[in-house]
């Protein structure tokens, strides 16, 4: 897939913003930017767009921005997009429970079975497989097939409908699953594993053409950074975790919260670690330069001219 090159954007004309439903703590961010209006703050006309089920959310000439999961990214500059990571707002840790339904007691118990994700590749795949190392199991070997089923709540319903025999849930949902007879295989990691990321990608042909409208669209999204990040805005905070992924409870938006990137510079090593993860299943994606795919100039430019450390003052 080759993304055309976009001409500049008049003044008043909307951009749109392609996000994956309901995956993703970065995506609280773009909640709260809309909720606050802190895209009108900067003079840009933001239109987002959820893209739903186990559909991976694309970017075309019509659709040039994404707050998306990186591996994401990789997966469609494996298929020939050329694009840019131009934030990378959160390291999601590896975390939740690895449940299986009744029946399944030990993790010897998966081989053959069937687990769930969001879309093969992407960045709930790579932790379902990062899981599956904990427990000393790899998915060809062990005969475990990976469906793709769409969000965290559409997971659970395949879950207790028995269309899957198991996957990576929150803590919330596992509990909730361990009371009708769910087993929870796996509860607890080693400390500072790292999924995947997710943060603001951008077509290069937009990108050439539209820097300032890019700019802005970061600056407003580093403010949502700060303003999550802040003291002093629990309500506001819960209001767009509500919004963005139906969270209602203080321990899982914290748990989300720690995962957001105070200076989220795009960055080297996590990319490759991805790359190398979901080249299991597409191994085009080894051909892809992690080096090309960064675009830090914007961030930069935010941290080192006092900017962001201006907004983490104002909501202190």
């Amino acid at each position: 897939m080759i993304l055309t090159t976009a001409a500049p954007l008049m003044a008043g004309m909307d951009v749109s913003i392609a996000y994956p439903d309901g995956t993703g703590s970065y995506l609280v961010l773009l909640a709260m930017a809309e909720q606050q209006g802190l895209f009108g703050k900067y003079s840009v006309d933001v239109r987002s767009m959820a893209v739903k089920g186990a559909t991976l959310p694309r970017l075309t000439a019509d659709m040039p921005l994404g707050m998306i999961g990186e591996p994401a990214a990789l997966l469609q500059a494996a298929e020939g997009a050329d694009l840019r990571l131009v934030a990378s707002f959160s390291d999601v840790r590896l975390s939740g429970h690895l449940v299986a339904r009744p029946g399944i007691n030990t993790p010897e118990d998966l081989r053959g079975k069937r687990l769930g994700a969001r879309v093969i590749g992407a960045g709930l795949w790579i932790s379902t497989i990062l899981a599956l190392e904990q427990l000393a199991l790899d998915p060809r070997r062990d005969e475990i097939t990976i469906l793709p089923v769409g969000n965290p709540i559409q997971i659970f319903r395949a879950l207790e409908q028995g269309e899957i025999d198991g996957a990576l849930v929150s803590v919330a949902q596992s509990r909730e699953l361990q009371v009708k007879g769910f087993a929870a295989l796996l509860k607890e990691y080693p400390p500072h594993i790292s999924s995947y990321g997710g943060g603001l990608v951008v077509s290069n042909g937009f990108l050439s053409n539209n820097r300032d409208v890019v700019s802005k669209v970061v600056h407003a999204l580093l403010e949502a950074l700060a303003l999550c990040l802040g003291g002093q805005n629990k309500a506001k905070v819960m209001q767009a975790f509500n919004a963005a992924l139906s969270i209602t409870d203080e321990e899982s938006a914290a748990s989300s919260l720690g995962e957001l990137r105070r200076k989220p510079y795009p960055s080297l090593a996590p990319l490759a670690k991805m790359q190398k993860v979901i080249s299991i299943h597409d191994p085009r994606v080894l051909k892809v330069s992690v080096k090309d795919l960064i675009e830090d100039r914007f961030v930069r430019k935010f941290d080192e001219d006092g900017e962001l450390d201006a907004l983490y003052a104002a909501y202190a």
